[in-house]
């Protein structure tokens, strides 16, 4: 039997970009709209969002019916709170607020499998097909198609993102520029210089010890992100989308953009 392999890696390996949806519903039936949007991933979130592991089956099964990768991004805790998202057949998880390098190994040993490090193993669930595949073939899939991403939110953690991305076994960085303006006094301004530099300094740590660089937002910047060597992006959220389109369907109604309004697709029936 063979376990799943991971789209987004298949796509960086290929020299591709990866696209991600934010979702902070908890409806299965959101991530299937993400697929056939066409999207690579979801990013599922333990951090903020109230949701159940049962639940996170459920929606990790949604993406897989579209071929579509999960990240999900996980409560600061222990090992329980690592491993279990791959333990739902989450493709990667994401660690916020990183501050170390010490904290990074801790990470990788937790979730890889020798010789990256110690994870506790239980090939009887979703990940391990059940217990119908080899403990050999659990091990080689957990170090080679899942994957690791971490955040860098802080000051703190920007003054040694070089150490961080220096540590073998995860896969990514991912600057939280919302976090990172609140923490230095300019809240929201995501494209504030400060900021940007900041940025950018994450980016270049991650490329040069052969990390991958990704973003929660484009920022209206697509294409210096590119430039700046990004490869997995966070193209919007649901809460997002459906408050945007939400709004706009009333202010049609309401005859603010009668044009609109009146070409709208969307028909009772």
């Amino acid at each position: 039997m063979k376990l799943r392999p991971s789209r987004i890696l298949r796509e960086l390996r290929s020299g591709q970009n990866s696209t991600v949806i934010k979702i902070n519903l908890n409806d299965p039936r959101i991530i299937e709209l993400a697929g056939l949007a066409g999207a690579s991933a979801v990013w599922l979130c333990n951090e903020h969002v109230p949701n159940d592991w049962l639940n996170l089956e459920h929606q990790i099964r949604a993406a897989k019916l579209h071929d579509m990768d999960t990240i999900v991004r996980v409560s600061k805790g222990g090992y329980s709170d690592y491993n279990k998202p791959f333990e739902c057949d989450a493709t990667a998880i994401m660690v916020p607020h990183i501050t170390s390098s010490d904290e990074v190994r801790n990470v990788v040993d937790m979730v890889r499998c020798r010789p990256l490090g110690s994870k506790p193993l239980d090939g009887g669930n979703m990940d391990g097909s059940f217990c119908q595949v080899s403990l050999a073939d659990y091990c080689h899939h957990c170090n080679t198609e899942k994957f690791v991403i971490l955040q860098i939110e802080s000051p703190e953690a920007l003054e040694v993102v070089e150490e961080i991305a220096a540590v073998p076994g995860f896969d990514a960085l991912l600057f939280g520029a919302g976090d990172f303006s609140h923490r230095i006094g300019k809240l929201g301004q995501v494209t504030s210089p400060e900021v940007v530099a900041a940025r950018k300094r994450v980016h270049a740590a991650a490329i040069k010890h052969g990390k991958h660089a990704a973003v929660a937002s484009l920022f209206g910047q697509k294409d210096q992100l590119i430039e700046e060597g990004v490869r997995i992006f966070t193209l919007g959220a649901d809460v997002v989308e459906l408050g945007n389109a939400f709004k706009t369907i009333v202010s049609n109604f309401n005859g603010q953009n009668k044009a609109a309004a009146s070409d709208s697709v969307y028909q009772s029936k």
